[in-house]
């Protein structure tokens, strides 16, 4: 078992030589250092770990996905060759359960190139098991070493572990937030002294008019900027679940979880999952600024219900024993459904794809787009 003590005092001594850290920093070590980075080092899902996806809950989740990337296939002229690119794929169980129901299209799934981006050499190793036999499937340390091509790029539950910024809005400006080293020898919550310049102009509207004391989080636009790029260039499209908010706005989001609870992020680094909300207006406007189209948001359950998983849930109960029917209703609504524990609304769903596709399955035109955004709230 790793020092649970081992990166905390890393961090310390980083501080202490350098002053202290910004959050995307601390963020960054507590999830990816080489040795003790939480997701370097095991695998969190399920039961025993500390928080379940969607792909666990149920096979629905997989499947649906699995025939909304057929539908991109068909949208980008059925190319010869698709690559089916999963970012973060986790024990595997999506990808699995998306190529069994692609295997009712086989001009489709023989045209498959699969690609998985995964650093977790546990996970990666139990995605091998889990994939054994499947053909052309091949994983990578990064997606910029997916090779070219035209590609379906599945991206669930990534986005909220990337490191974000965060600034405290004080009279004097925005300050970025830090961690430093308490009186008692502690990590805590500071502020740097000096405000970030010409911060102000790059917020937005509704971020600029916040009061003193909002915290306003960010992450650098790297991640999307490249899959935008990809599909622009290249052609097809990516899908990006996560949870979230549909508008830039203020909120300090920042957690960590541990055993399926929170926990206080500062505690133990590198034995708890770190993560934050999903700016989902961000990624729309980032994804439209390099010329990729943007789809949606919409929230899970309006995405999962347009691509039929209520039919499809119905369909499996009408051959299940009554308390497999009642653990598929249980999963149904823990997808869709909203209040505590489900996923339906905080969890929100957004395409990028080639501009010469206009329209993608299950995704609001921009009609619905803005109206989503209007009732929209952070978090």
């Amino acid at each position: 078992m790793i020092d649970q003590t081992a990166l905390a005092t890393e961090i310390k001594r980083l501080i202490k030589a350098a002053g202290p850290m910004p959050v995307w920093r601390y963020m960054e070590l507590c999830l990816g250092h080489p040795e003790h980075g939480y997701y370097v080092t095991r695998d969190p899902l399920g039961r025993e770990g500390d928080f379940t996806t969607s792909p666990e809950i149920s096979q629905m989740f997989g499947e649906l996905l699995g025939l909304w990337s057929a539908s991109v296939w068909k949208a980008a002229d059925e190319p010869e060759t698709l690559r089916l690119i999963e970012i973060g794929p986790g024990r595997g169980t999506m990808m699995a359960d998306a190529l069994r129901a692609l295997r009712v299209l086989p001009v489709l799934y023989q045209s498959l190139s699969i690609h998985l981006v995964e650093i977790n050499p546990v996970l990666r190793q139990k995605q091998q098991t889990l994939l054994a036999g499947i053909r052309n499937i091949h994983w990578h340390d990064s997606f910029d070493d997916v090779p070219e091509g035209p590609a379906v790029i599945l991206a669930n539950e990534y986005f909220d572990v990337l490191p974000i910024h965060q600034a405290i809005k004080r009279e004097t400006g925005w300050h970025e937030r830090v961690i430093e080293i308490g009186a008692s020898g502690e990590l805590v919550f500071g502020v740097a002294a000096d405000p970030i310049r010409g911060f102000e102009a790059l917020l937005p509207p509704l971020v600029r008019l916040a009061p003193p004391g909002a915290v306003f989080e960010w992450r650098p636009d790297t991640e999307i900027l490249k899959i935008a790029s990809r599909v622009r260039d290249q052609g097809g499209a990516a899908l990006i679940i996560d949870y979230g908010h549909l508008r830039s706005d203020v909120g300090d989001t920042f957690q960590a979880i541990a055993s399926h609870s929170y926990a206080d992020p500062l505690q133990h680094p590198g034995r708890a999952d770190l993560t934050a909300h999903v700016d989902f207006d961000a990624l729309g406007r980032a994804a439209e600024s390099v010329g990729a189209r943007a789809h949606g948001p919409v929230t899970q359950g309006t995405f999962l219900k347009r691509l039929g998983i209520e039919t499809r849930a119905l369909s499996l109960m009408a051959k299940a024993t009554p308390q497999v029917s009642e653990d598929i209703a249980g999963a149904l609504q823990r997808l869709t459904g909203e209040g505590r524990g489900a996923m339906g609304s905080m969890f929100k769903v957004i395409g990028v794809s080639d501009p010469k596709i206009e329209t993608l399955v299950a995704l609001s035109d921009d009609t619905d787009r803005e109206a989503e955004r209007r009732q929209g709230t952070h978090g």
